[in-house]
């Protein structure tokens, strides 16, 4: 798991402290930030993955969490009339509450531990999702370069052609005019030389799926014999 984040928020220092202690003595241990209610400014906390709310002096924990996104993964841990968590739980379908008891520590540890689990869980696939939109992307586009390849080259033939006529009869050109078709003349090559690249990549991964999906075949026919 990459390095996760969670903010204590609460004015009880007891209850920071030793949340904090047996956080500490846990496997994995997300950065930690803890932070009064008087210091709370609203807005959603960057980097931060879980916000865990204890005991607070004056100030309602729905107030404190206005601003914060309903996607935000809450743990609370503080005195909480039943009218108020409902409400809660409306706007933080991700809210999980541990009531305060003797054991709440070790609760909110595994409660915590799960919620930070599938929040990465969440973010891996998300990446996975984004870097399948992008290879379907770049899928297109070498699909559209496959079939304009053969107009390429036909250009790519008719320039390198006319300017080679043109670089036979260098009498009738200026110095300017001839440094310009001598560029063109070796610009055009070096694409004609990227293009021939390109055929050679398709066709070795062309010859990689043929023979990954011959592999496949024959393994299907040894698992699966027909009868």
């Amino acid at each position: 798991m990459r390095t996760t984040n969670a903010l204590i928020l609460t004015d009880d220092a007891e209850f920071a402290r030793l949340l904090t202690a047996c956080w500490q003595t846990e496997r994995q241990l997300p950065g930690l930030s803890v932070v009064p209610s008087d210091l709370w400014q609203s807005g959603d906390p960057v980097g931060c993955d879980l916000i865990v709310i204890g005991p607070l002096k004056m100030q309602r924990p729905a107030d404190l969490l206005s601003s914060i996104a309903p996607s935000a993964a809450v743990i609370l841990c503080a005195p909480c009339d039943s009218k108020e968590l409902t409400q809660l739980r409306q706007r933080y379908p991700r809210l999980l509450h541990v009531p305060v008891r003797d054991d709440w520590a070790q609760v909110v540890l595994l409660v915590a531990g799960e919620s930070l689990r599938r929040t990465e869980a969440l973010r891996l696939a998300k990446q996975s999702e984004q870097r399948a939109t992008q290879n379907a992307n770049d899928a297109v586009l070498g699909r559209y370069m496959t079939d304009m390849k053969h107009s390429v080259n036909n250009a790519m033939t008719s320039l390198l052609g006319n300017a080679e006529l043109l670089l036979l009869e260098p009498g009738e050109l200026s110095a300017q005019s001839l440094a310009q078709i001598k560029t063109i003349h070796t610009m055009a090559l070096r694409i004609n030389e990227i293009m021939q690249r390109f055929s050679s990549l398709a066709s070795e991964m062309r010859d990689v799926e043929t023979a990954s999906q011959g592999e496949t075949d024959e393994a299907d026919a040894t698992l699966f014999p027909r009868r």
